[in-house]
């Protein structure tokens, strides 16, 4: 089962595509918007932290952190980041314990892969607590990036 609105983030420290360890905790004071993605370089996953980078400047006009999480090598993610131009940071959950830990997880996933991150959006608020979660299902469709805006400004 997936985190909640108004449970508490669990912290956590991951490894980005630069290779630096980066937490959950060190953002406290700001909001943060985590996307969870499947993999790098597949077509919705894409579109999904396009759409998040061609915004940046909002997120960033409103002092809000935007991160990227997938159980993609933090080397895959440094590529992806580097081709795709983002300007956030990409974090690699190669361990697969934040993906569980946010119910954003699946055992098995297509072409009988398993153990792969769902395709989700969480809006954190400055205490961590969660003030949007959205976990999908399927894994073509895309978070509901309007309801994202909207958790930001309450």
């Amino acid at each position: 089962m997936s985190l909640q609105v108004g449970d508490k983030a669990p912290d956590f420290k991951l490894y980005s595509s630069d290779l630096t360890e980066v937490s959950l905790a060190a953002f406290k004071g700001k909001k943060v918007i985590i996307h969870f993605f499947p993999m790098a370089f597949t077509g919705v996953c894409t579109e999904q932290l396009c759409t998040m980078r061609d915004n940046f400047s909002y997120y960033e006009g409103i002092d809000a952190q935007v991160l990227g999480v997938s159980v993609d090598s933090p080397f895959s993610l440094a590529k992806f980041k580097e081709e795709q131009k983002y300007q956030f940071p990409l974090l690699s959950d190669f361990n697969k314990e934040v993906s569980k830990a946010f119910g954003a997880f699946y055992d098995e996933f297509l072409f009988g892969l398993k153990g792969v991150s769902k395709r989700g959006a969480f809006v954190i608020d400055e205490d961590g607590k969660i003030i949007y979660a959205e976990v999908l299902e399927d894994a073509r469709e895309l978070p509901d990036f309007k309801a994202i805006n909207e958790a930001l400004k309450s």
